[in-house]
């Protein structure tokens, strides 16, 4: 299979459908000849034209509510928001809009848009451009919400969302737009609420989400060498959630941890951590950890931003003490 970055997927992913759909569009800020600042959108206005791929000013609450009015009219607009900082400008249009467009309307209208943006912290970006803020929209009844952890899962989510007649917001980590992932050449879709069981193991269950994938799998190699087996779940979207096998592999092994790089406080740890406690209470030798970014502004400085978020070694720390059975608390 060939190897292509996360960048290159989601942008394949937005070519295929907007060949396969002519309603469907790109709107947001510097999308058309600069292909956004991460260059992800490259090409694309040279094939579909600047009526299908459209440059904004810069005012994120009027060319979100300009997505939304089209969305509810027979379109399916794909929102690029430079940076899911930005969210904070635009809450009402996404979530007092396009979320109860369906549910006021009795069923009679929706607004099948979709919101591109990004998270994730360590990229020197500063507090205003490097917050993790899925769970302010997760909370939202009425929103679909996806984290790709690869390039494989960014193509098949994107496709899955722009076909979805409901309003989804995908976040994609910043520093990962250039990892490689093996994807097919063949059209694929990922069905929302199917969570992917990485590595499957007997002792502990690390369910990761986004770029916190990538953190469980190395930290479960690190506890393989000490003869720790660790399973590791990427849930892929948040908004649903696949109770059913996080739930299923908790029972097995027992014992988890929940990484996220969303502030840890009222956070998705807690909602996940709520589930298994709830739910598979009885099956448990140890409190379901969480682990998520610490409860500050992201600093710009180097080296107090790399700690503010879960790291593999961290991680391999908590599960080596949850195995041999310390009491912990979250850190």
């Amino acid at each position: 299979m060939r190897e292509i970055t996360l960048s290159q997927a989601v942008n394949e992913a937005l070519a295929e459908e907007m060949r396969r759909d002519p309603t469907t569009f790109i709107i947001g800020e510097d999308v058309a000849e600069a292909g956004t600042p991460f260059k992800i959108l490259s090409g694309l206005v040279e094939e579909f034209g600047t009526k299908r791929v459209v440059d904004t000013p810069i005012s994120e609450p009027g060319f979100v509510g300009l997505a939304v009015g089209a969305a509810m009219t027979g379109t399916r607009p794909i929102v690029d928001l430079m940076f899911g900082d930005f969210i904070f400008l635009i809450m009402d249009q996404l979530c007092n809009q396009a979320a109860k467009t369906h549910y006021m309307s009795g069923g009679k209208m929706t607004a099948p848009m979709v919101l591109r943006t990004n998270l994730g912290a360590t990229r020197r970006s500063g507090a205003q451009h490097s917050q993790s803020l899925h769970a302010l929209v997760a909370h939202i009844p009425g929103l679909k919400v996806a984290m790709p952890s690869s390039a494989y899962e960014a193509k098949g989510l994107l496709k899955t969302a722009i076909r979805d007649n409901n309003p989804v917001v995908i976040f994609e980590d910043k520093l990962m737009y250039q990892d490689k992932a093996g994807v097919p050449e063949k059209e694929y879709l990922i069905p929302f609420g199917i969570a992917n069981v990485k590595r499957t193991g007997s002792d502990i269950t690390l369910i990761g989400t986004s770029s916190m994938v990538q953190v469980a799998e190395a930290a479960a190699d690190i506890l393989a060498l000490e003869g720790i087996s660790a399973e590791v779940i990427d849930p892929r979207t948040i908004v649903p959630l696949d109770e059913g096998t996080l739930i299923k592999s908790v029972k097995k092994t027992s014992r988890a941890i929940i990484i996220d790089e969303g502030h840890q406080s009222y956070g998705i740890t807690g909602e996940i951590a709520s589930r298994l406690n709830e739910k598979a209470f009885y099956y448990l030798d140890a409190p379901v950890l969480r682990m998520g970014a610490m409860d500050v502004p992201i600093p710009f400085s180097p080296a107090l931003e790399d700690i503010t978020v879960p790291t593999p070694e961290r991680v391999a720390a908590n599960a080596r003490k949850l195995c041999a059975g310390e009491m912990i608390h979250a850190t």
